[in-house]
């Protein structure tokens, strides 16, 4: 019993780093996609994984908004099952 409560809280204790860095995962791999060859791709991936929102808008502001605004949402941290989808 003590071990399962042990696993519990650590799980808890997890759960915003995860997401986020589920969130950082998903909305890279949106980018590399869909903005690889824009200007300030590298810079804003790594803004993106350093968890510096107000470098990654700004890095980001001249790509075409749809892209812009998508990936902007993935890298939200939102429970899975908020995330937008792809589909139309």
């Amino acid at each position: 019993m003590t071990l399962r409560k042990l696993v519990e809280d650590a799980r808890r204790a997890n759960v915003d780093r995860d997401r986020q860095r589920q969130a950082n995962e998903c909305a890279y791999h949106f980018m590399s996609t869909m903005a690889g060859d824009m200007a300030g791709f590298e810079e804003a991936s790594r803004a993106l994984f350093a968890n510096d929102p107000a470098k990654f808008r700004q890095l980001t502001e001249a790509w075409p908004s749809d892209v812009r605004d998508y990936v902007r949402t993935l890298a939200c941290a939102l429970p899975l099952t908020e995330v937008p989808s792809l589909a139309p």
